[in-house]
């Protein structure tokens, strides 16, 4: 019972729920824009241990998490891990972090909508943006599968016959 005793089974980090069981690197990995090398990061900088179970972290620890990856740069993370490199509209290195970086994201999908880019077009069709294959794939609704010579031949036959 004393091993468990500071243990709580969800943890509320940067505005999501993580579980308590989780290793350290694994929880802080749940939070939207924190990737395993973000988090391993933040571990290394505060001295934690990246195996702990996020359960046993202490309310202090918890604000100093929130407080780095806030202001990464303000602790020495270096900018190539951050999530939001040379920013549109300010021109900074940012990292965001839940419900910022979906705001983001379709902020920008707006804006090449808007210059109407082929990104931009592509994500106002529905179509796939990153140069996927299309031919068979990422179909949606009533789809007519490939005729072979043959078959169209007989079904333009019968039309003729009927």
């Amino acid at each position: 019972m004393s091993e468990r005793e500071g243990f709580r089974q969800i943890v509320r980090l940067l505005e999501t729920d993580v579980d308590g069981e989780l290793p350290l690197v694994y929880g802080l990995s749940e939070v939207k824009g924190l990737g395993y090398t973000f988090s391993l990061a933040i571990c290394r900088i505060l001295g934690l241990n990246p195996e702990e179970r996020v359960g046993f972290l202490s309310d202090d620890v918890v604000k100093s998490i929130e407080e780095v990856a806030r202001n990464p740069g303000k602790y020495g993370i270096p900018s190539w891990i951050y999530n939001r490199q040379k920013d549109y509209a300010t021109g900074q290195n940012l990292h965001l972090t839940g419900a910022n970086l979906i705001y983001y994201v379709k902020e920008d999908i707006e804006r090449e909508k808007r210059i109407k880019s082929w990104r931009g077009i592509r994500h106002a069709l529905g179509l796939k943006v990153r140069g996927q294959r299309t031919r068979t794939t990422g179909r949606t609704g009533v789809t007519v599968g490939v005729r072979k010579k043959k078959a169209t031949q007989q079904q333009q036959s019968k039309k003729t016959e009927g």
